[in-house]
């Protein structure tokens, strides 16, 4: 029997798109901020229980829904934000498919309240699994307030697939953290179970808002970038080594005002902090680009989360170079503190709106989160306010004495010779006094009211690393000729990468040729590396070609030979002379970037003598 082709009614194709648009209640919060914020909402509250499955209480003091558009706002594919297919290619707006009201309303209690400006009285309009119930008018102020009850009440099947209410929560929270980056100058609050976990003044400040989110250690680790380039424009702010993390959830990227997912930035970002991270871990950082209308695709993915960009080699290496540049002609040398766990008691605690901990257990509070008559907007006071900016400014600005004199270098770079700072400037190394070596391996030098601990390993790599991309860049490597020549049987893919990049290994210094079958005969070998064992450095350089995609250019194969050159390195536990360690501080004093080695360890640290002084109880 064959089954008859019949149309869906409209409750069923309703809850089919819901399913598109409304994943979880962070699905539900994320529409609904962001239409607040194309409202032109200045300040929003966000409200949950049991992480938004029983009630969504979402409040702006943005323009309101006209009364006798309402209706219509719950009507799919009714919106405000665009006319036309054309209007797709430069989208200003958050959202604008026009399926968020319908979607929400088609799975859960909706309740709205809302005023205009221009109008004397409120709306109160209540849809239920996508059926009208009711619409009254209500003294209101000015703005929108949502009530999101029990979603997906009447899709259970949907609803089974939700994760605890701790986990949704935490979701919730993300898509918020975002949404109060991308837009600064909104202020953002959220409250969940009764307690707030997020507070943002919503004064433009970038950097405030990252400091009100993440807290004062990323806040005083920050870099600021500020670039054009052509085709885009970056701005925002990067981290030092300090503040990485093990994976890219501190990475954020802002592109024409929203957030955004993509493998293209977070890899050219990641490029550009190769040598100044250790392998497998990954940078902050909080980027706003912008680009001519055109170029991107923001429409790919129903969350609009992920966008397709134009020529997008070209802006991976323009990012990457950026982020290296900023990284570079700075000091770099991380503090290291001599803590204790009664250190730790002692430290003041930071404002719970700091860092808010909304995966930890939550309390469960008495008060019932149910509709209450709406007093206003007003998710901040006045003063309030006044207060929290106050204290950001004051924390944001303390211990960072490098802060201000790298913006103003940052700044005019382009027009000025970049110098080194501090330990490793020629000026400095006047007052530097070597005291010795510890475990063969560390050297201590005093200067500047701090001692200096150099690792001997770490340093001649970045050394060696640096000398030998200079002369590859150069074509300044030479060939050291063998007798009798070094054979080698390659497997067919090596053989094939071997070809592949045949000049790179010319240019490195090796010479060789066929020798029947798939061996080869190497008859020269770098002479700049003549210390290391032929055929290892050949069959390593060999690998790591194999390793690196297809498409990778030449330079970026020479930066990995480059890394080669680290085997050559002075190891640990092997004494060096005191006119030897002079030599190698004045060869990381002529780096761009001496304070990492190539695989992003630490060549030198440093212990303040307050810290010392504190362990020794000479001082509180």
């Amino acid at each position: 029997m064959v089954n008859e082709i019949k149309l869906l009614n409209q409750e069923t194709i309703d809850k089919i798109a819901a399913g598109e648009v409304v994943e979880r209640p962070a699905s539900v919060v994320k529409e609904l901020v962001e239409n607040a914020i194309d409202a032109g909402a200045t300040a929003i509250t966000v409200e949950i229980k049991d992480g938004g499955t029983s009630l969504i209480r979402i409040t702006d003091n943005g323009s309101g829904i006209p009364s006798s558009q309402i209706p219509l706002a719950f009507l799919r594919h009714s919106t405000s934000k665009i006319r036309s297919a054309e209007d797709l290619s430069d989208v200003k707006s958050l959202g604008f498919r026009g399926e968020a009201l319908s979607s929400i309303a088609a799975v859960s209690h909706v309740e709205l309240i809302t005023k205009t400006k221009e109008e004397l009285l409120g709306t109160r309009y209540v849809i239920e699994g996508g059926r009208e119930i009711s619409m009254e008018e209500i003294g209101a102020p000015d703005g929108t307030t949502f009530f999101v009850q029990h979603i997906f009440y009447n899709t259970p099947a949907r609803k089974k697939f939700l994760k605890s209410n701790q986990t949704e929560g935490g979701y919730i929270f993300e898509i918020l953290q975002q949404l109060a980056l991308s837009h600064p100058e909104v202020a953002v609050r959220f409250i969940s179970q009764g307690q707030e976990k997020m507070s943002t003044t919503g004064n433009g400040n970038r950097k405030d808002t990252i400091y009100q989110i993440f807290g004062r250690e990323i806040a005083a680790n920050l870099l600021e970038v500020d670039a054009e380039e052509e085709g885009f424009s970056v701005r925002g702010y990067i981290g030092n080594s300090v503040i990485s993390r093990g994976n890219r959830n501190f990475e954020h990227f802002y592109v024409q005002g929203r957030y955004v997912k993509s493998n293209l930035l977070s890899r050219s970002v990641e490029e550009g902090y190769q040598g100044f991270l250790m392998q497998h871990q990954y940078p902050f950082c909080a980027l706003w680009l912008s680009f001519p209308p055109g170029v991107i695709d923001v429409n790919v993915h129903p969350t609009k989360q992920e966008v397709r960009i134009e020529q997008g080699q070209r802006v991976y290496e323009a990012l990457s170079m950026i982020m290296k540049n900023r990284l570079s002609y700075r000091e770099d040398i991380r503090e290291s503190t001599l803590s204790t766990p009664d250190d730790k008691e002692k430290r003041e605690e930071l404002p719970k709106t700091i860092s808010p901990k909304i995966h930890q257990e939550e309390k469960e509070t008495t008060t019932p989160l149910k509709p209450q008559p709406i007093k206003g907007p007003e998710p901040f006071e006045a003063a309030r306010l006044q207060a929290i900016k106050d204290k950001i400014t004051k924390e944001i600005h303390k211990d960072t004495p490098y802060e201000s004199q790298y913006r103003e270098f940052y700044k005019k770079k382009e027009q000025e010779e970049p110098t080194q700072l501090s330990f490793l400037s020629e000026e400095a190394k006047k007052s530097h006094r070597i005291i010795g070596q510890v475990f063969d391996t560390y050297w201590l030098v005093e200067f500047d009211e701090k001692l200096y601990i150099i690792d001997q390993h770490a340093a001649h790599e970045k050394v060696l690393y640096e000398k030998t991309m200079k002369k590859l860049k150069d074509k300044e490597m030479t060939s050291q000729r063998i007798s009798p020549p070094i054979v080698v049987t390659l497997s067919v893919q090596e053989e094939e990468i071997l070809h592949q990049y045949q000049d790179t290994f010319t240019q490195l210094g090796f010479e060789f040729s066929e020798f029947g079958g798939r061996e080869y005969a190497i008859t020269g070998v770098p002479g700049n590396l003549f210390s290391l064992d032929p055929k290892s450095l050949f069959l390593d350089v060999l690998q790591s070609c194999c390793e690196m995609k297809a498409q990778a250019s030449g330079e970026l194969v020479m930066e990995k030979v480059a890394s080669m050159s680290c085997k050559a390195a002075v190891k640990g536990n092997q004494k060096l002379s005191r006119p030897e360690v002079e030599s190698l501080i004045d060869e990381l004093l002529t780096l761009d970037n001496p304070y990492h080695c190539p695989h992003g360890r630490p060549t030198i640290i440093t212990i303040s003598k307050q810290e010392m002084e504190k362990k020794f109880k000479r001082i509180v």
